[in-house]
């Protein structure tokens, strides 16, 4: 089941974006985030009206999804970035196309125009979702971020709604 964020899955959010941190390049966090600091994250975006979605199974959150301001001056209002993170044990069941095609919709009915994506490289399952979605992409940053002793590329990809 899809849903809207509730307080109670932000422990349960926190916990899948923490194992992104400590084992993947697919974020360049490199600390663990508390559940406290994720509920900051969350309410401050979800306050200016954006979505935040989970996917709840068997009473568990197996994924979430969201979107947030893509910069912040306001000629700028009508763009955001999107985020989507599976637990690892629910990889490769079509979740995540889920999760991303009710962002998208939330985000064309609440009237933005752009979508955009940007994907550490590599991250093939990632890129095969956006463009399945009809995110193509725009950039390509070389060497940006440093995690775990290797330079990574960050993709970018736009959804124009």
């Amino acid at each position: 089941m899809i849903r809207n964020v509730r307080k109670e899955d932000i422990a349960a959010i926190a916990a899948i974006y923490n194992r992104y941190i400590a084992d993947t390049c697919i974020t360049f966090e490199t600390e663990p985030v508390s559940d406290e600091e994720m509920g900051r994250r969350i309410r401050s975006f979800t306050g200016k009206g954006y979505p935040c979605l989970v996917c709840e199974e068997g009473g568990r959150v197996a994924g979430y999804c969201y979107a947030h301001a893509w910069k912040e001056k306001q000629a700028y209002s009508r763009t955001a970035e999107t985020t989507v993170y599976l637990h690892p044990d629910c990889k490769g069941r079509g979740l995540g196309k889920e999760l991303m095609k009710t962002l998208v919709d939330a985000c064309r009915q609440s009237g933005l125009h752009v979508l955009i994506a940007c994907i550490t490289v590599p991250n093939e399952a990632s890129v095969r979702l956006h463009e399945s979605l009809g995110f193509r992409q725009v950039s390509r940053f070389n060497e940006v971020g440093q995690k775990f002793g290797r330079w990574l590329d960050v993709y970018d990809f736009q959804l124009t709604l």
